[in-house]
């Protein structure tokens, strides 16, 4: 059985505070078509957002980045057709807030994903060489098997976002398709 997980494909993501850019805006269509697809067909879908507290002085990533994705900002909303695809199957598709790079760290993700017989991970979102990669590497050293959609990824960093492809099937043995 599989499971998509949507990463932080949110406004801040896009084109907020911290933005993918055009890159992010082009892949929306594939991320909204897979997951409505997936939830129609009735399979674990998760939402995988990133949650940052304004001014946490503790958060590693507060040193590195801007503020982004806080706690009750429209920056945390999901950017474009994937908000109306969430609300008509919102019942059905499981939100989880993370606050790290991975989906798995400091989450019950694993135990989701473990509990309805997941052995397969397909990833979409954002960033490609972060977020996306991280998930990732938690998924194989879990030993669930990976799928990436390369149209439905993107970095604000292309040279970053071409080596996490290139790592994804070269350390971690994920597949890499496109979407059609």
């Amino acid at each position: 059985m599989k499971a998509l997980i949507v990463i932080d494909f949110t406004n801040d993501f896009v084109d907020g505070s911290l933005p993918v850019g055009d890159a992010a805006v082009q892949i929306e269509p594939v991320i909204s078509k897979l997951t409505e697809t997936y939830a129609e067909r009735g399979e674990f879908v998760v939402m995988a957002v990133d949650l940052h507290e304004p001014g946490d002085p503790y958060h590693p990533e507060t040193k590195l980045f801007p503020p982004h994705n806080l706690r009750g900002s429209d920056g945390r909303a999901l950017y474009g057709a994937l908000e109306q695809v969430y609300e008509k199957h919102k019942d059905s598709i499981y939100w989880m807030d993370k606050t790290r790079y991975s989906a798995f760290c400091g989450t019950d993700l694993e135990l989701k994903l473990r509990e309805r017989g997941i052995t397969e991970v397909h990833l979409i979102g954002v960033c490609t060489d972060i977020c996306v990669l991280h998930t990732a590497v938690d998924a194989y050293n879990k030993g669930f098997d990976i799928t990436v959609y390369e149209d439905a990824v993107a970095s604000f960093n292309p040279a970053g976002h071409e080596w996490a492809l290139g790592h994804f099937t070269g350390s971690l043995g994920a597949k890499v398709v496109k979407s059609s």
